[in-house]
């Protein structure tokens, strides 16, 4: 990735640290940042000494582009990148409806450039540490709880938050899926701001996702059972623990040589942390999407993979409103 030129577009909370790690990164050019509010271009242009440009202008002096906007602007602004030439990562989801993720996916593969979606947990250091220990995940539980803030609120909870874990969960379950249920709420915007999804896979595995963004604390928890043990993960925290099985321990033959009331769990299990290194995800995964875009590395999330999660995510928002149609029908029928 030697000397690629890159800029942001959309520099506000999540945008500004794009911005600022990619001015960091060794042989990456930071050529500016745009954004709709002049203001705060010139403020994070300022910061890192860059130019502050409009979005097209930008996209002209640049061989790669992060677009942080508002998800409903995603296919916009990531069709002219594309069309300017520019590899692009896209913040997740890739954009609120398949139509318009498909249409900058095949424009992507038509002009020969690589499309990513920012799908940072990804990199968690818990995550990155976990993979390698995996042997057929069975069941997966996951927990992704937010206080309130209206960044994010264009969209409902499923695209906001639960599509990280929808991400997570395809990419650890090797299994396409077959079947989704789900039920959720509004609380405090118009669309939905509570949900919960059971998601059933072809080869058995089943994976229970619950998403908040009207919460009293932060959580971000995973919890994923396979045959020879359970890990839990505090994604917030990047790190967890594995209770795994002992090896050539069997239960069965542990209760013949003695009293089971005897028996304690360090009997059977034994305790593995889990904790990964302090690198920075988002640093991660920027520059995994730029050895990508170079032609030298395939660690970044594909647009396929991040299509992958939108539809999913869609397909949860479509039970929840079915679910809610059946429930604001009169019981009597009338």
């Amino acid at each position: 990735m030697s000397g690629m030129r890159v800029g942001v577009i959309g520099v506000g909370r999540l945008g500004s640290a794009h911005a600022r790690i990619l001015g960091e990164i060794p042989d990456c050019d930071l050529v500016g940042v745009a954004d709709n509010d002049g203001n705060r271009a010139l403020e994070v242009a300022d910061r890192l000494s860059v130019e502050a440009l409009d979005a097209e202008s930008l996209a002209s002096r640049c061989d790669a582009l992060v677009v942080a906007v508002t998800t409903s602007d995603h296919h916009p602004v990531t069709r002219m990148a594309l069309e300017s030439g520019c590899h692009v990562l896209v913040e997740k989801p890739l954009t609120p409806t398949l139509a318009e993720a498909d249409d900058l996916v095949g424009r992507a593969d038509r002009l020969g450039l690589f499309l990513a979606v920012g799908h940072v947990e990804r990199f968690n250091a818990a995550i990155r540490e976990v993979r390698p220990l995996l042997r057929d995940p069975r069941y997966i539980s996951s927990q992704r709880l937010s206080i309130f803030q209206p960044r994010g609120t264009d969209v409902p909870v499923m695209l906001d938050l639960m599509i990280h874990d929808i991400d997570l969960v395809l990419g650890l379950v090797d299994s396409p899926v077959e079947s989704v249920d789900a039920v959720g709420i509004p609380v405090l915007t118009d669309s939905v701001d509570m949900a919960s999804a059971r998601i059933r896979f072809v080869n058995g595995a089943c994976a229970d996702i619950s998403a908040s963004r009207v919460s009293a604390e932060r959580t971000r928890e995973l919890r994923l059972f396979q045959p020879s043990g359970y890990f839990s993960l505090d994604l917030a925290r990047g790190e967890g623990e594995y209770l795994r099985r002992r090896e050539g321990v069997e239960l069965a033959g542990i209760s013949r040589t003695r009293d089971v009331g005897d028996l304690s769990l360090s009997d059977i299990v034994e305790r593995v942390p889990i904790k990964g290194d302090d690198s920075e995800p988002l640093r991660l995964e920027l520059e995994a999407f730029l050895s990508a875009a170079s032609g030298e590395g395939d660690d970044s999330v594909s647009a396929s993979e991040g299509r992958a999660a939108l539809e999913i995510a869609l397909r949860i928002e479509n039970e929840i409103e079915a679910s809610a149609n059946v429930t604001a029908q009169d019981p009597r029928g009338t």
